[in-house]
């Protein structure tokens, strides 16, 4: 179990580089650093980053099928065939599907439907009992969403009954590509858009776009999509960077100031239509409920349950009607809850397991099994078990005969090919380098875990199995002023690809309020100020470190290394440090 971090201060910007933007920018110098080390070193570049435009959004026809894909919409439309938008369970493929649905509603087609699949009895991507609805409600057209790239058999499935598919996806393609009518797809080899990071809402968004650029529809009149679209950006973890920067940053502005009735609902239910909705809002409070629903299973008893979780997500994101969009957010977040519940018991089973287990626990890697594990959450208890092990995880569950799972790994270690190594023992996998799905028979968990484990302890560094924390630079407090805050929020959204900077601060004290909260007082909050310069005195968090408790308490020195981000308290904001770790000050 890991308890001691490694800090790790990321090469400064040239010092020369450095201070001519600095002064260009008229900016403080630590944080023209942070911009040289994004690579953003010339007064130009600066100003695109920190003026994001929608006007800098690449031409959707430069997408591989995109031309086609127009024409196939447009003859449905023209034609009133009925269409179905298809759509994958999680964040990113509901969001996906509800700015499709919104937008063809938008423009008058009224033949319309929609279809996530049944994680549990259907799975992920497009599947076969999905089709055969299409059929059956006389549908020509699916669109399908977040999923289908590497859907070969279930095109040529769907087109012998009639049905002709468009695949509007963002994940890696086999050497295969479905015969749809189309396939939008900026990881194509043959697809030469300029930008390949897309979310799957982002990939539909930009056949949005298509259309309405060919229909001469205004482009304002399709902005009201992107509160959907930063969403998917943010809880899909794609790089902020690029489109998905601007694209996100716009978004969050209409999530802060316009949002939908679905998303409104569930803001409030959140409690963030007090303050300034942000990247890790969307992450850690909108997201993980439109996911709840996807995750849970369906009581197949319950004639009035929706035909999927995911089915209620998207009810809720394309409803009209703030009273009904209260109503769908209740039933959202009641899924959300269960699950907190249901995977901190599962979190808590696989803990206690590997800490009985002394093989298991001094392994380079964890895999774990119980066929009574809810298939939905296997993959938030990785994540989990990865937060107290640090090492590449696999939780495995039973399901429809089959033994399923998810698998996360740490920084730095492919988890993608460890789990390739073991592909004769699998039905079928999928993922990543840090994130994978597997499906095996019951009679190969043995050596599957044998095997793995196996390929993780040769090639891992061993490095990689001891936290790091990347550090930007060195920072005093007396340098954390309002100007300095102000310029730093500019550099939002926050994500992958430009992530909140993580400073480091040494000979930082308490004077005694240090108090640990939290249901079961895992949390440590403080106030901290420098020994140097006493009179600035900071609020800080430090989530799941109660160690140190006792020792800072007593007012002995600490260094830390932390994230800058604004406090909101009885409407006033103020600075607050969330500590990301620290360390005794012991012989300085």
């Amino acid at each position: 179990m890991p308890t001691e971090k490694r800090w790790v201060v990321k090469p400064q910007g040239d010092p020369q580089t450095v201070a001519k933007l600095a002064s260009e920018l008229q900016i403080s110098p630590v944080l023209a650093n942070l911009l040289v080390q994004r690579g953003i070193d010339t007064l130009g570049k600066a100003d695109k980053f920190f003026k994001p435009s929608l006007s800098d959004l690449h031409d959707p026809f430069l997408m591989k099928d995109m031309d086609v894909a127009v024409a196939r919409v447009e003859r449905a439309v023209e034609r009133h065939e009925k269409i179905m938008v298809y759509g994958d369970y999680d964040v990113d493929g509901c969001t996906a599907v509800s700015l499709v649905y919104k937008f063809l509603r938008q423009i008058g087609h009224k033949d319309l439907m929609f279809y996530i699949p049944d994680r549990y009895t259907e799975g992920y991507g497009i599947s076969i009992k999905g089709i055969d609805l299409a059929a059956q409600k006389g549908v020509k057209l699916i669109i399908a969403l977040d999923c289908g790239i590497k859907a070969m058999e279930k095109v040529v499935y769907a087109k012998n009954k009639g049905v002709d598919f468009i695949i509007c996806d963002h994940h890696l393609p086999a050497d295969e590509i479905p015969q749809a009518v189309a396939v939008l797809d900026p990881k194509r080899v043959d697809c030469h858009y300029p930008f390949d990071e897309l979310s799957g809402c982002g990939v539909g968004f930009k056949l949005v776009q298509a259309y309405a650029q060919k229909h001469n529809i205004p482009f304002e009149q399709i902005t009201s999509l992107l509160d959907l679209l930063v969403v998917s950006i943010a809880s899909d973890i794609v790089p902020l960077v690029g489109e998905n920067r601007i694209l996100a940053h716009f978004g969050l502005k209409d999530l802060n100031h316009n949002p939908s009735s679905g998303l409104l609902s569930i803001i409030k239910i959140c409690g963030l239509d007090r303050h300034n909705i942000t990247i890790d809002d969307i992450v850690f409070k909108i997201g993980p409920r439109i996911n709840a629903a996807g995750r849970m299973r369906m009581d197949e008893n319950d004639e009035n349950a929706s035909p999927s979780g995911g089915h209620a997500a998207v009810e809720l994101l394309i409803e009209g009607n703030e009273q009904q969009a209260a109503k769908f957010g209740k039933v959202i977040d009641d899924y959300n809850q269960d699950r907190k519940s249901i995977d901190r018991h599962v979190t808590q089973e696989a803990h206690n397991y590997i800490e009985s287990n002394p093989e298991l626990k001094c392994r380079k890697s964890t895999v774990v099994y119980n066929p009574k594990w809810m298939k939905g959450i296997v993959g938030i208890v990785a994540s989990r078990l990865i937060e107290t092990y640090y090492r590449p995880t696999i939780v495995l569950t039973m399901s429809n005969g089959f033994v399923t799972g998810s698998a996360r790994s740490v920084p730095g270690f492919d988890l993608y090919q460890a789990v390739e190594s073991c592909s004769d023992l699998l039905e079928n996998f999928g993922g990543h380098m840090y994130a994978a799905g597997l499906t095996m028979r019951p009679e190969n968990i043995e050596e599957f875990t044998r095997r793995f484990n196996n390929y993780v302890e040769q090639h891992i560094d061993p490095q990689m199995l001891i936290p790091q924390v990347d550090i930007d630079s060195e920072l005093h407090f007396s340098d954390i002023t309002p100007q300095f805050r102000r310029d730093l929020n500019r550099f939002q959204p926050f994500g992958p690809g430009n992530a909140s900077p993580i400073f480091v601060s040494h000979n930082a004290c308490n004077n005694g309020d240090a108090k640990l909260v939290g249901q079961e007082h895992e949390h440590l909050r403080m106030g901290l100020m420098q020994r140097q310069k006493p009179n600035n005195r900071l609020q800080s968090i430090a989530f799941q470190q109660p160690t140190h408790y006792e020792w800072i308490r007593s007012g002995r020195p600490i260094d830390i290394c932390y994230q800058i981000v604004e406090n909101h308290f009885r409407g006033s904001i103020s600075a607050q440090l969330r500590i990301k770790d620290i360390k005794p000050v012991i012989n300085r």
